[in-house]
């Protein structure tokens, strides 16, 4: 242990203080971005709003039901993965991970019928604007790419205690290819995991020493339950 260097691993006093499922904070200080290659609404026509007087304020709401009826693109009222899939990309242009579109619309599915209505649709664009916030918060070079060094720094800040080892074991599982650094869809994805497996760690360390004894089939209950 350094001055000032967290030691590595579970910390089961410091975990959780700074991370929730829905992780940006008050005062991260960014602004809420829209979608890399998505375009917004279409703005109102030149000389909507009469001269000298002010223009109408936007609604959120019409705003976020123009998204939703522009992902819905069988106009069924609700949106399935594979809709979700074809309007989000990251920062290369490249489509969202279906597993990453899996995992937000499971979280959303109130009603458990594989997708989400306006209401879901709500909470789940709320969600990734705010992971969106967070992403851009530690992709500090703006590559559109968190490599190792910023996720370390991410994790660090989240409450995770981890070494850089199990950092490049995370890129190495997301980013299986280059291993040069994570994509947001693949960011959202490893983080969510952390988050999932430390709680079920957490539940069962009931005496807060950061080591458990877990039988076989729990453990791999565990596993399966959260494997993304």
């Amino acid at each position: 242990y350094q001055q000032g260097v967290p030691q590595q691993g579970y910390n089961p006093n410091q975990y959780g203080q700074q991370y929730q499922t829905q992780p940006a904070q008050p005062g991260y200080g960014y602004q809420a971005q829209q979608p890399a290659g998505y375009a917004p609404p279409p703005a109102q026509p030149y000389g909507a709003a009469p001269y000298g007087q002010p223009a109408a304020q936007p609604n959120p709401d019409a705003e976020l039901w123009s998204w939703f009826k522009a992902v819905d693109g069988d106009n069924s009222g609700k949106i399935t993965v594979t809709e979700l899939q074809a309007a989000l990309t990251n920062a290369n242009w490249t489509t969202f991970n279906a597993e990453t579109c899996r995992l937000m619309i499971a979280m959303f599915d109130t009603d458990h019928n594989g997708t989400i209505g306006f209401e879901e649709f709500r909470g789940l664009w709320r969600y990734l604007q705010e992971w969106r916030q967070v992403f851009s918060r530690f992709d500090t070079d703006k590559t559109g790419v968190i490599n190792a060094q910023e996720l370390s720094v991410a994790f660090t800040q989240m409450g995770f205690r981890l070494s850089p080892q199990f950092v490049n074991l995370i890129i190495a599982r997301y980013d299986p290819q280059s291993r040069r650094g994570l994509k947001m869809d693949m960011f959202i994805q490893a983080c969510v995991l952390l988050k999932q497996l430390t709680d079920a760690f957490r539940s069962r360390d009931t005496q807060q020493a950061g080591t458990i004894r877990i039988g076989y089939e729990d453990f791999m209950s565990m596993v399966v339950l959260n494997k993304p």
